[in-house]
Order: C-alpha cells, then structure tokens, then sequence
C-alpha cells in the first residue's frame, strides 16, 4: 500500500473551528481526541456525505465488516519530523496491509501529506491513519477501571479474551516470513464488550511488528539489537534475548510467546508479572526478566486454576529455545477452554 504525497490527499481544513479532514477522497469531521502519546494523537471522527465520491470509504473497503454502522471511526494523526520518522510511518503502513484477520486491527486508509513548517511547528509531513473505532478502550484501560473497583474477568473470559490474541498472533507468524509483532501488551489490545458473549479482543499498533528471524552472529549486531528493542519493545513484557543478547542467536517469533505469557498473566492481575521489580529499592526489572522471576500476587475468589498459572510459567521460559510455538499454545488454550468454560 504506497503512500502519496500530493497535497490534496489528506487537507486539514479548521475554517470551521473543529475542522475537518479528508482523507484521500473522503472527508471526515472531527468529533473529539481520544488521546494522544509523543507525536500522535488519536481522534473520533465521523464521515461526512461527499458528493464527489460516490459511496465514500464503503467502496474503497475490502471487507464490508469494516464499515462502521454510523459512519465513525478512529482517525491517528502523526506530526512528522524527519526521515527517519518518516520512513517509520511508512513501514507501519506497509506492513498493516500484509495483515487480513478478524482480532488484527485493520487500516483502513491513509495518506501523508508534506506541510511547511513553522515558527510554532517542527514538523514537515502529516500522516493521517483511518482504523475502525473501539471505544471500550484496551485491555490496560479496563484493567484501571477493574482495579479500581476491586473487579476481575472470570477464567472463561479471560481464556476467551487470550484465544483471541492467539489467533491475531498466528497470522501473523504464518506469514512468509513471519512476522513478529514485538510490543504485544495490554495497551495494544482493544476491547469491546458484548451483551451475552466475551469481550472481542484487538490486537493493534504494528509500528513495532518486523520480519521476526533473525540472525545475530556478532557482538555489534546483538548490541544493535537490544539498542533497537529498547526503542520498540515494551520494557515489563520485552523478551530476556531483547534484554541481553548473545553474540550467537537465532532469534525467532518466540520473542512474542514471551510477552503473550506476560499478557495472560495481566489480562488476570491487571500487570505485567515483572511489574513488582519497579517498585522494590534496588530492585531491577531486567534481573527479573531474565531470571523469570514471577510472584502471583492475589486475585479473585474463588482463585484462578492453577493450571493458568501454570500456562504463563510455560510461556515464560527465559531460554527461547524451550519456549512453546502459537500452535501449540493454540492446542494447549483450547484446551484449557473446554475444561473452564462455564
């Protein structure tokens, strides 16, 4: 999926204090930020009638389950200051539309457009990214609400919520190559609650997600690799080879089993399972990665099954090699699903 620049393609017009925004050529009304994090922010918009464009977006989508029912979706916004950060975007959106999968978050159009800067602003591109919206928040919000209110999901749910990111995940890993998606966390899986059924589980943010074999035959090359995992990978669920890699590695999709291990255990507890090393004086959260240092702090009543806990340390295997594949977590969850479900 190429980018164009022509000035046309995505015009940011605040003649109308909210402003709108087009999108290729659909335009689309801001209707508030849902947030924002370093140089992006993310807005609710609503897509307005276009003459020019017969169907808007509906005729551009492959799949109609992408198009949204009232005509709102999640629009990023990402200022642009360099090429580097450029080159970046790109990437993402190039590698968003290799993915074609139902707990995968599509993108469902883009354009980036060069501006000139300014006295106030640093940035010389814009890029504008459309994805359907969920607004019930991701995993890492509703686990605030629920600690909050002293609240956990029952096992069914949350072997339910974790199948769901399996599944993403195997798409991904069946590529060819395969990719792994390196920041698999709370923060990047939306969730949207259903009346009478499991929470749907998204899996989101692929500015991270890279071919994922690797190999590492040299001092430099490790060194580069660990440089560019702490840039990536987030640090409570980034693998033990990300934080100190050997000179000699093959390093493999597995990195991401790592942090689907450390992901089950947040979708039970609210946090990554090494999180307790950040608040401990002298405490050190990569001592306790590698060293997989796991504490399983109190949960609901009655506890979850043993079994899960048992599912995680699995996962957790601080040697790669000895770590499971998606499929067999696959099995090993359905499983698990047949035994707990209610």
């Amino acid at each position: 999926m190429g980018c164009s620049f022509s000035g046309l393609n995505a015009l940011y017009d605040s003649v109308n204090g909210g402003g709108d925004v087009w999108i290729n050529e659909n335009r689309f009304r801001i209707v508030r930020q849902l947030g924002e994090g370093g140089f992006a922010y993310v807005y609710l918009v609503k897509e307005a009638p276009n003459d020019s464009a017969v169907g808007g977006l509906a005729n551009k989508l492959k799949h109609s389950s992408h198009i949204s029912d009232d005509g709102t979706y999640a629009m990023k916004k990402v200022l642009i200051q360099n090429n580097e950060q450029l080159e970046l975007v790109r990437e993402e959106i190039r590698v968003s539309s290799l993915f074609n999968h139902p707990n995968l978050l599509p993108l469902l159009d883009h354009a980036i457009i060069s501006v000139k800067p300014t006295q106030e602003t640093s940035w010389n591109h814009e890029a504008y990214l459309l994805f359907p919206v969920h607004l019930d928040g991701t995993l890492l919000d509703n686990a605030k609400i629920m600690k909050s209110k002293k609240e956990f999901y029952s096992t069914s749910d949350v072997l339910q919520i974790f199948r769901q990111l399996c599944a993403g995940l195997k798409h991904m890993h069946s590529l060819d190559p395969p990719y792994a998606h390196n920041d698999v966390k709370p923060g990047n899986v939306l969730i949207t609650h259903r009346k009478g059924l499991p929470p749907l589980a998204i899996l989101m943010d692929f500015g991270s997600a890279r071919p994922a074999r690797k190999q590492i035959s040299s001092r430099s090359a490790a060194l580069q690799l660990q440089e560019w995992a702490s840039e990536h990978c987030s640090a409570p669920f980034r693998a033990p080879e990300l934080w100190d890699c050997p000179s000699q590695a093959d390093i493999d999709e597995r990195t991401d089993i790592w942090s689907l291990g450390c992901t089950l255990y947040a979708i039970m507890y609210g946090v990554s399972p090494f999180e307790y090393a950040l608040g401990e004086s002298g405490g050190s959260l990569q001592l306790a990665i590698v060293n997989a240092q796991v504490k399983w702090p109190a949960g609901p009543k009655p506890p979850y099954p043993e079994a899960l806990h048992q599912f995680v340390s699995w996962m957790l295997q601080p040697q790669a090699a000895m770590r499971p594949r998606i499929d067999d977590i696959i099995i090993h969850v359905d499983k698990l699903i047949a035994k707990f479900s209610n």
